[in-house]
């Protein structure tokens, strides 16, 4: 295993150079449409020698550097050239892109959503942005543009206890995603916490999506609470293109 006082700023960026950065697709599924997949999220990996290296262990090394935003235009022009004519032709599908806050307000969005020939689809691609990182004063107003424009943006790795509900109700983001933490401890307490789902999505009109979901029970409690969308083991992993788009072919 690579160590990480290897992954560094500058060893993504060079990694980004060499082409040693792939993406795969996770599958996103329709809770209430008899497990229809609805579209992806663009997950990055990078291939370091023999070892694939996650998000989990690089992204945090470059957040608040250049190569942040260096790494999220990557993905745009790579998502362009792996399934921008995939999403014209299919223009009821979606894909997740994650997006750093530091990178919104910038225009560095628009200008490489238009440099990756992305803008005639851009209603089709969610814009995900961490829970850990709220936007400062020009991303929470481009998040603002965002939504008036009908957008789609998601934020990301929710948990739902009392401090996400506050930062949840200051931001103007119509899709949230529970992490899979959340997810996990819906099955150790008995569902217990379905009513705080079902508030959000009754009350405040959110569309929800269950990450990490992998049992049929934690997918029965989901679907009983009205949450409209999920991702996980229990469908799929993280898959290359082509692959994803076999499996969109057959759940659809």
């Amino acid at each position: 295993m690579v160590g990480r006082d290897d992954i560094t700023p500058d060893a993504v960026h060079e990694g980004i150079a060499r082409n040693e950065l792939f993406l795969e697709y996770l599958p996103t599924i329709a809770l209430q449409e008899r497990a229809r997949c609805v579209g992806c999220e663009a997950l990055v990996r990078w291939r370091r020698g023999a070892e694939v290296i996650y998000p989990a262990d690089f992204i945090p090394v470059v957040e608040d550097t250049p190569i942040s935003g260096l790494l999220t235009y990557w993905v745009i022009d790579t998502v362009s050239r792996e399934l921008g004519d995939w999403l014209r032709i299919h223009r009821s599908a979606h894909v997740g892109i994650n997006v750093p806050p530091e990178v919104l307000g910038r225009g560095g969005l628009e200008y490489a959503s238009r440099k990756a020939a992305l803008i005639d689809v851009q209603r089709q691609i969610i814009l995900e942005i961490t829970e850990r990182g709220v936007p400062d004063r020009l991303g929470l107003a481009e998040l603002k543009d965002l939504v008036r424009e009908h957008r789609l943006i998601a934020m990301d790795d929710v948990n739902l206890d009392e401090s996400n509900f506050i930062v949840l109700s200051r931001q103007p983001v119509p899709v949230i995603k529970l992490d899979k933490a959340f997810v996990d401890s819906l099955t150790r307490s008995g569902g217990k916490r379905l009513a705080e789902i079902s508030t959000f999505i009754r009350v405040r009109g959110h569309f929800v999506v269950a990450e990490g979901v992998e049992t049929q029970e934690q997918e029965h409690l989901l679907r009983d609470a009205g949450v409209q969308y999920a991702q996980g083991w229990l469908y799929s992993k993280s898959v290359p293109a082509e692959d994803f788009k076999a499996f969109y072919a057959s759940r659809t």
